[in-house]
């Protein structure tokens, strides 16, 4: 597993994609909380808080990380080295498990500049220091957990791929379902006093009662399901490509 875990960090690392991402992240991120004319701009919002950065940055993640899971086992399906790895002595738990790890880590590395926001926050409060730190502590755990729970959907969507455009898009729409439709489907009231059981099984309500300053077993309980869940069928569809 960690021989897998350092292969992907040095495809990542090795050349411009994982450079890329953490850029891109960072300069989508800083343009929408200080710059642009938007309901997530700090100076428009008036308050030393960032909320509103908890609030965009799921939705840049959700993006972000599909890209960069895309290519962990779809491209090695697509260049014939998947072959390869099964005559290893390698476990497929170990492939998956040190792909989900790389994925990830580069995930948590791209939220690392935005402690220049915080600083920023922290800063220019008024008086300085003037910043809710439970709430931003624990948004940011939220963010990392948020993170390994669209990894893990990333790696599954690579596995069931042939290629990494596939792969980008299923991950994209399966992590925008988890976070965002299964609370949208709810919020319509369809099912009665289901509505709040079906809100439950997605992603936002347990990442919101983090940006809230509330960490609560059953909400990390939920994360880590969700990942051990994603790598076991991970798991079952790559042995189902011997």
């Amino acid at each position: 597993m960690i021989a897998i875990f350092k292969k992907e960090l040095w495809s990542y690392f090795g050349s411009w994609p994982a450079w890329l991402v953490i850029g891109a992240f960072s300069i989508i991120g800083g343009l929408f909380l200080f710059f642009f004319e938007n309901d997530f701009n700090i100076f428009d919002i008036g308050s030393a808080s960032l909320q509103s950065y908890f609030v965009l940055a799921p939705w840049l993640l959700l993006f972000i990380i599909p890209a960069l899971s895309m290519k962990t086992l779809a491209e090695e399906q697509q260049s014939g080295t998947l072959y390869w790895l099964f005559s290893q002595p390698l476990k497929v738990s170990d492939i998956v498990l040190g792909k989900f790890l790389a994925v990830w880590l580069v995930a948590l590395l791209c939220l690392l500049p935005s402690l220049v926001y915080f600083y920023s926050v922290y800063s220019l409060g008024v008086p300085a220091g003037n910043l809710d730190l439970g709430a931003t502590l624990g948004g940011y755990f939220g963010l990392s957990v948020l993170a390994a729970a669209f990894s893990g959907v990333g790696i599954v969507a690579s596995a069931l791929s042939q290629n990494q455009v596939m792969a980008y898009l299923l991950g994209v729409v399966l992590c925008f379902f988890m976070y965002f439709g299964i609370e949208q489907l709810a919020s319509y009231k369809l099912l009665g006093g289901a509505d709040y059981v079906l809100s439950s099984l997605g992603f936002y309500q347990h990442f919101l009662a983090f940006t809230r300053g509330l960490i609560d077993t059953k909400d990390v309980f939920y994360f880590l399901l969700v990942v051990g869940l994603c790598l076991f069928l991970a798991k079952i569809f790559v042995e189902k490509k011997k």
